[in-house]
This record gives C-alpha cells, sequence and structure tokens, in this order.
C-alpha cells in the first residue's frame, strides 16, 4: 500500500477557497478535499492492477500566524488592535481547529513585522489617485490594510518535500499551490523516484512548474 502526503498551501488554498466563515467547516472542506486524492481501492485494466491502494500519511498545511501588534490607522489616526481584528481572530481559530483535526500537521511560518506597511485593499484605487481621479480625502479607513509578506513557508514546503524524499516515508506527494518556487523540490522528488501531483485549485500555472510534475489534478468540490 503506497502513502501518500498532501502539502497545502495555506495562503493559496484560503484564497481559492471560497467560503471563508466557519472555520470548522474550512477544515472539513480541506479534509474531504485532500482525500478524494487517495485512492482507497486498486484499479483494473484488462483484469490486473494497475494502481495501488493507497492511505494518507498526513496533511500537512503551511501558514504564518497573524500580526497582534497595536498601531495607527493612516487615514484616520485611530488607534488598531490587530489581536482582535477579524484576520487575526479567524487565522487563530483556524490554526487551533487544525491543530485538533487527526493526521493534519500545521506548520507556521512568520510575517516579516519588520517591512509590513499599510496599503490598499483595492489596486483601483491607487491607479485614480496617481491619476487625480481621486484625492487622499476620499481614501476612507475601511480602505486600507496593514500587509506583511510571509517568511519560510515556501523553504518549510520545499524542506518537508525533500525530507520525505530522501528518507523514502511516501511514495507519493500531493502539493496543492500554483507557486513556481516548488520547481526544484518536485524535481528532486521525482529523481527519488517520488510521485509529484500538483493540484493547483484550478488556477492557471507556469510551464516550468508543469514541466516538472507528474500530474496536474484538482479535487475542489463544486460549491467551493
Amino acid at each position: 500500500m503506497r502513502s501518500v502526503a498532501i502539502l497545502v498551501d495555506g495562503g493559496f488554498y484560503l484564497k481559492r477557497y471560497k467560503k471563508l466563515t466557519d472555520v470548522k467547516q474550512i477544515v472539513k472542506g480541506l479534509t474531504t478535499h485532500c482525500l478524494k486524492h487517495v485512492l482507497n481501492q486498486p484499479s483494473k485494466t484488462s483484469d490486473k492492477y494497475v494502481t495501488e491502494p493507497e492511505r494518507l500519511y498526513r496533511i500537512f498545511f503551511y501558514d504564518c500566524p497573524p500580526i497582534t501588534k497595536k498601531l495607527h490607522n493612516p487615514i484616520t489616526r485611530k488607534a488598531v488592535d490587530l489581536a482582535k481584528s477579524e484576520t487575526a481572530i479567524f487565522r487563530q481559530n483556524l490554526h487551533n481547529q487544525l491543530r485538533k483535526t487527526r493526521n493534519v500537521a500545521l506548520r507556521l511560518g512568520s510575517l516579516d513585522e519588520v517591512n509590513a506597511r499599510w496599503t490598499l485593499k483595492n489596486p483601483n484605487l491607487l491607479k485614480k489617485l496617481i491619476s487625480g481621479e481621486i484625492t487622499h480625502a476620499d481614501i476612507t479607513e475601511d480602505a486600507v490594510m496593514y500587509h506583511a509578506q510571509q517568511k519560510s513557508v515556501d523553504m518549510k514546503i520545499g524542506l518537508d518535500i525533500a525530507s520525505m524524499a530522501y528518507k523514502k516515508q511516501v511514495s507519493k506527494i500531493i502539493l496543492i499551490s500554483g507557486d513556481s518556487d516548488f520547481v526544484p523540490a518536485a524535481k528532486l522528488a521525482r529523481r527519488e523516484g517520488i510521485e509529484f501531483i500538483l493540484d493547483s485549485m484550478n488556477a492557471s500555472i507556469k510551464p516550468d512548474l508543469q514541466e516538472h510534475i507528474d500530474g496536474l489534478n484538482t479535487t475542489l468540490l463544486k460549491n467551493h
């Protein structure tokens, strides 16, 4: 029986997922999505088994804890406690739910707080501001958000792929992402004899990523 590891780029998954309200439903949807990749029964061709049955090794979910510091909104200058924001509360609840879920491992990176900055939620507002269609006075408090880039998440995914490949812990790796940064890890896994399948959740991917995988498949549910 073949073991299957499923690695989920959390930020990517949540952007593609359409239901972002109840964390229990999100985690249930995630596990259902992932388990559809695991073949529990062998398939037959001309009465010969061509695919061994599979079992789930583990689902790895990669994300970052939210920023929880206090600062001031640049538009109103009002004090803002990011720990009480909807984003922070949602992320913390999601991570706690994942920790309680069987066969799920939560892998946390960090956010680059040093280079974090306020930015406009809608890029079109910036274009209008530059072109003079609107002025600074037209930007409302809710139009801005505090943004920080992820750190270490891609590296953790790559290291886990390499570790499982070298140690022969699994026969197949499913990566739920659409990032070409994982090409070196995919190539390494395939050189070690690991089947490497990408689930881009119906997002288009770059040719270099398509070239270095064994298949492109999504089990995304229709109601996502």
